[in-house]
């Protein structure tokens, strides 16, 4: 016999990966998590964090072709051309760094001022290990895991407008990332569009049932039934938005992507417009490990990170009129390696890049100290880190989410000042 539901366990249930009674095995991995405010509270930007999930190849994606025969020597067959010289050439930037032809629809927002690249950035722990590396990243804690904790869940934690709501974060689905873990306990938000669990609403009524049938919900006097009306209030705001009715603005077009990327920026992009305190939202999109067959030119890598490209356009495009007030940033867990490998891939390596979009962005630029690929300054074979990927994100958190408790969100980091964002 099955031991009776009471309240305490049926609540942590709905905070949980099963929220509202949903299997976390009906949800792919790629949804957006999401944590939120109450509107009022937070003077800040919108974070959007993007996480490139197996070490993407940025000597590809952004081709320091100005390097001459560092370069093109290194990379005999998956080199990415000069500008210039014809189909699937780079896209110069700035004289030295190019885009990959790929990520063609992110130029204009570049030239226009809304995106900057921070180049041989990165973790500075050298772990090749995705796991570690991925950890290390999350965490904010380069070569230490004891801490439990994420970068932007110690954010949440230590802003000045606190919710005191548990449900602050929202997770339906799988895990949260590394990132968000923390005393902030997220709200479960995986997907709009699964929402209505592909028309079992039966199953929606019955956890609403059961809910009410525990708590005092209209006249709650208990900090449990003020946490279950909570619930009861995120229903009903997710009841009246409708993934399918979505029309993106401006013309933007989102990439139908096997990955599901678009569709996880769009409904982002819809939770952002319907005013609904969104403060943070975390989305990845994997598939970088490219040790053999890396189709730079026009294969699979090409083809991923043009889905990458397609997807920020896309989401700047469409919320043009709210950009003012939104940051994006993306990482990865670790670089390639300067020289290809006999499989016509890269194997894992250190030094990558990461891009800045949004209102305060200080853009057209190419931010880097670059350490060049001289064989000599190279470390251990790849490009070397003159960026520690925390002075990016400080950038952001400081000015832009309005946040200066830096020392708990990275513990023992002492930030050098980039000068890539505006302040709010």
């Amino acid at each position: 016999m099955k031991p009776l539901l009471n309240r305490r366990s049926f609540l942590k249930g709905m905070t949980g990966a099963a929220a509202v009674g949903i299997s976390k095995s009906i949800f792919p991995a790629w949804m957006p998590r999401l944590a939120f405010r109450q509107p009022d509270q937070n003077p800040g930007d919108v974070l959007v964090a993007v996480f490139l999930r197996g070490g993407i190849d940025g000597l590809s994606a952004i081709v320091p072709f100005g390097e001459g025969a560092h370069y093109y020597d290194a990379r005999p067959t998956i080199a990415v051309a000069e500008p210039g010289t014809g189909v699937g050439a780079a896209l110069d930037l700035n004289g030295y760094f190019g885009m990959h032809p790929s990520l063609a629809p992110l130029v204009d927002i570049y030239q226009s001022g809304g995106l900057a690249v921070v180049h041989a950035t990165g973790s500075t722990d050298p772990s090749r290990s995705h796991f570690d590396a991925m950890q290390f990243m999350e965490y904010g804690t380069p070569g230490d895991k004891t801490g439990g904790t994420g970068w932007i869940g110690r954010h949440l934690q230590s802003t000045a407008w606190q919710n005191d709501s548990p449900f602050r974060a929202v997770g339906m689905g799988a895990m949260l990332p590394s990132s968000l873990r923390g005393p902030v306990a997220p709200l479960a938000l995986r997907s709009i569009a699964d929402f209505h669990l592909k028309g079992r609403e039966g199953e929606l009524r019955r956890a609403e049932q059961i809910l009410a049938q525990l708590y005092a919900i209209d006249a709650p006097s208990t900090p449990l039934d003020t946490q279950a009306k909570l619930v009861f209030d995120t229903v009903d705001m997710l009841k009246t938005l409708d993934s399918t009715a979505y029309q993106p603005a401006n013309g933007a077009a989102y990439p139908t992507d096997e990955y599901g990327f678009g569709l996880g920026l769009q409904q982002i992009a819809q939770l952002i417009k319907a005013g609904v305190g969104l403060e943070v939202a975390c989305i990845d999109l994997g598939g970088w490990d490219t040790h053999e067959n890396q189709g730079t030119h026009d294969g699979y890598f090409a083809d991923l990170l043009s889905v990458l490209g397609k997807g920020l356009a896309a989401f700047y495009t469409d919320l043009q009129d709210h950009m003012k007030g939104i940051s994006i940033v993306t990482m990865s867990e670790f670089g390639r390696r300067v020289v290809e490998n006999a499989s016509q891939g890269t194997d894992h390596g250190h030094g990558n890049f990461m891009f800045l979009m949004g209102g305060g962005t200080q853009g057209s630029q190419v931010y880097t100290r670059w350490p060049t690929l001289a064989p000599e300054v190279l470390n251990d074979g790849d490009l070397a880190i003159t960026t520690d990927y925390r002075d990016v994100l400080v950038e952001i958190i400081m000015h832009r989410l309005k946040n200066p408790s830096i020392d708990q969100i990275f513990p023992g980091f002492s930030h050098t000042p980039l000068g890539l964002v505006v302040p709010r």
